[in-house]
């Protein structure tokens, strides 16, 4: 089992930054990908952002490529997402998920497993 907590989210100005924390515990040998995900009420949760965490690779959504950046901390056992140049439509609350199911697409939020509560950011323009 693999549990997730989220932290980092908040308010900020468009044009900001803001980093997103996700402290993992517990472990599963079957993991392949960590992600970020993000959903606006009423709304699919979509995926912007992956690490392969066998291979390092990262994947982003079009809509956060060159704004955002994953990144891990292996030793702290720690996700990251680095968001600048936030605009309002960034607006959302933002999980992290862990992928485990082998064939998995980094961004299909029915391949990962395991969530974390997830954290609000808000973007004022």
């Amino acid at each position: 089992q693999v549990q997730l907590v989220e932290s980092g989210g908040g308010s900020v100005q468009a044009g900001g930054s803001l980093r997103l924390s996700c402290a993992a515990s517990g472990y599963s040998r079957r993991i392949y990908y960590m992600g970020w995900f993000r959903q606006i009420a009423g709304n699919e949760r979509e995926g912007i952002a992956a690490i392969y965490v066998r291979g390092d690779t990262t994947y982003y959504a079009d809509s956060v490529k060159d704004r955002f950046t994953i990144s891990r901390d292996n030793a702290k056992n720690t996700l990251y997402l680095q968001m600048s140049s936030l605009k309002p439509e960034d607006t959302a609350m933002y999980y992290c998920a862990a992928c485990d199911a082998y064939g998995g697409v980094w961004w299909r939020a029915s391949d990962f497993g395991y969530w974390g509560q997830g954290t609000q950011v808000t973007v004022s323009s």
